[in-house]
């Protein structure tokens, strides 16, 4: 995907604070988390990694068990162990994944984000939100000046990080296993 700068007419802030409460959906649904598993996260789920990095990984959202209970992308579910393994194995993290945000694994040239940062009800995020977080994903990629490659987990991961370069859905058919330049 081509990258370029993000033209928003907001305060350009690349994270949403942890008690963001632009979606009122998701803020119920953090809120409802929270009264159940005080001791979770159960806030907007930062992007982990480098400024300096090269590649973005992007997915759809938290999952309610994994991010939005430890606060890390992918970090506490089964997406995490697969995602974590591979970027090891070429080189973009070191040290042991644990499945939690304290075992001291770190990203190597590499940052991970969501579309949406708050966890969705059953993992399915409604237009209004992922419009509403797009702000952050477009402030987060222009925060990162060697960006050179952006893996997009999915349609929604896919169609958000097109918006926030600024490219076009229709010029860019979403695809398993597709690239675009």
């Amino acid at each position: 995907m081509p990258i370029a700068p993000s033209s928003h007419c907001h305060n350009h802030q690349p994270e949403p604070a942890p008690d963001c409460s632009l979606c009122p959906r998701l803020t119920d649904f953090r809120t409802q988390n929270s009264a159940e598993n005080p001791s979770w996260f159960n806030g907007a789920v930062p992007s982990f990694g480098n400024s300096d990095a090269r590649l973005l990984v992007v997915g759809l959202a938290p999952g309610l068990k994994g991010a939005n209970k430890t606060g890390r992308p992918f970090t506490g579910d089964y997406a995490g162990d697969l995602l974590y393994a591979t970027l090891a194995k070429y080189g973009f993290a070191k040290g042991t994944y644990r499945a939690r945000a304290d075992d001291g694994l770190k990203l190597v040239d590499c940052m991970i984000s969501n579309a949406v940062r708050c966890v969705p009800p059953k993992n399915k995020p409604i237009g209004s939100e992922i419009k509403t977080c797009g702000r952050f994903l477009a402030d987060r990629i222009a925060t990162l000046p060697n960006l050179k490659v952006i893996i997009a987990l999915g349609r929604v991961a896919h169609d958000s990080s097109l918006t926030a370069i600024g490219a076009q859905k229709k010029a860019h058919a979403f695809g398993h296993a597709e690239s675009h330049a």
